[in-house]
């Protein structure tokens, strides 16, 4: 049995240390964040009880030290999570100063408790209900939902999805517009492991409406129809706040080698009165095939009348109006269908859970299970 002078570990000189609030610090293998107020030191566990997060790069919010990956906060002194959840508590080391030199102890003074949380409705397992082909419209349109205006983009994706009702699936409508769904906020820029499966984001305010998305690509939907506007060549800015949003499912590729879509088929509905119909479309076929969705020969339907073509209210009209639009879109409807059936009566290869480590990244991972 190892004596208790052995379980004590130089961290360094205690007039450098102090002049940091909150750092991390190493105890032998054990990270520790180490604080400081007043001249008095303390010592928790470096390891966040949410997913890991590294305390001891985070900061102080009065005597809590707040996880740099998602906020959680643990008391300084005795490892305690903030009030109401004070169930959630990580290990607290000794810690003392001896001849102007900071010293932690291995050994945990109190031991980690994780307060039971229930899972996330969205991290069940994706299974297929049985019943008739899915198929979820989302609307990348950004409009005053108070004062609505014709828009192509819109007309074709409800004309493909008024088809496939038509042919016996069934069909709901998403508008991006009408949810109130917070901006990524980089967690994958602080550690892969940082960016979770449901979003960190959904994980902590109830109120996100993306949670609407995740729900019917992931666990609802057959076949996914994306309609877009051309915004300066790209796609709305609505689609790009969905699509960074959406990392959290191609990491769970990247960090557990999960894949959560699986004999999904996605078809994009495309509009501009500028162009780059091609530019919009391979951005979108690139995202959405990393994201796992298998696509239908002619993925896309799209029109532009041009760079020069300024007079939106033609650009309108001729969408409006156009019968060959219009037909474009319904054959989308069926096609994207059709390979979704063939999906689902086991005519084709099923996609595997897992990528048995042939991902595009996992040639240069280090995956970590949690």
């Amino acid at each position: 049995m190892a004596r208790e002078d052995d379980q004590w570990h130089d961290v360094g000189d205690a007039a450098a240390l102090a002049a940091e609030p909150v750092q991390q610090v190493m105890c032998g293998d054990t990270p520790i964040a180490l604080t400081c107020v007043g001249g008095e030191f303390h010592a928790v566990s470096g390891v966040c009880n949410h997913v890991g997060g590294p305390l001891g790069q985070g900061r102080l919010d009065g005597d809590y030290v707040v996880c740099p990956w998602h906020q959680w906060k643990f008391h300084r002194a005795t490892g305690q999570g903030e009030p109401g959840f004070e169930d959630d508590q990580i290990p607290v080391h000794a810690v003392r100063v001896v001849g102007g030199r900071v010293e932690v102890n291995a050994t945990p003074a109190v031991r980690r408790k994780k307060k039971p949380h229930a899972p996330h409705p969205l991290a069940r397992r994706p299974e297929r209900a049985p019943g008739p082909p899915r198929v979820v419209g989302i609307s990348t349109t950004n409009m005053d939902v108070g004062n609505p205006r014709y828009s192509g983009s819109d007309d074709l994706l409800g004309a493909a999805l008024a088809r496939a009702a038509e042919t016996g699936a069934e069909t709901r409508l998403i508008r991006l517009a009408e949810l109130a769904f917070r901006t990524c906020e980089g967690f994958y820029s602080k550690s892969a492991r940082a960016c979770t499966w449901p979003c960190s984001i959904t994980q902590m305010d109830p109120n996100d409406q993306m949670e609407r998305v995740y729900e019917h690509m992931v666990h609802w939907a057959d076949v996914v129809l994306v309609a877009t506007p051309i915004r300066w060549g790209a796609a709305s800015s609505l689609y790009f706040r969905m699509a960074e949003r959406l990392n959290c499912v191609q990491n769970q590729i990247t960090t557990h080698d999960r894949v959560l879509i699986r004999n999904k088929v996605a078809g994009f509905v495309i509009v501009g009165g500028q162009d780059n119909v091609q530019g919009v479309a391979g951005q979108m076929l690139c995202f959405f095939s990393e994201l796992g969705f298998l696509f239908p020969q002619f993925p896309y339907v799209a029109h532009s009348r041009g760079w020069s073509a300024e007079d939106m209210e033609n650009n309108v009209v001729t969408v409006q109006h156009s019968v060959e639009l219009h037909d474009g879109a319904r054959a989308l409807a069926d096609r994207a269908l059709e390979l979704a059936r063939r999906l689902l009566d086991g005519a084709m290869p099923s996609t595997p859970e897992k990528t048995a480590r042939g991902g595009r990244k996992a040639h240069h991972l280090t995956v970590v299970d949690h």
